[in-house]
């Protein structure tokens, strides 16, 4: 745990993106009026990027981990 300061960042981002995403994605499934194929595609278009979210936060992880601070002296 002698990285637990340096994941407290990407954990709060991770959290709150993912409620802003699915809240968003649950909201567009059941607004009412809009054309179902529309309404389908749009909140599974707001849940894969709650995916991508969740997908990025773990690399970050990795990272943090692996001891990988500065990407960019990679290149």
């Amino acid at each position: 745990m002698k990285h637990l300061k340096k994941m407290i960042a990407p954990i709060l981002i991770t959290v709150i993106s993912l409620a802003y995403l699915i809240v968003f994605g649950v909201i567009f499934i059941t607004v009412p009026g809009l054309p179902f194929l529309l309404s389908v595609t749009g909140g599974i278009l707001w849940l894969f990027l709650a995916g991508v979210s969740i997908f990025v936060f773990v690399e970050r992880i990795k990272e943090i981990r692996s001891g990988e601070e500065d990407d960019l002296s990679q290149y």
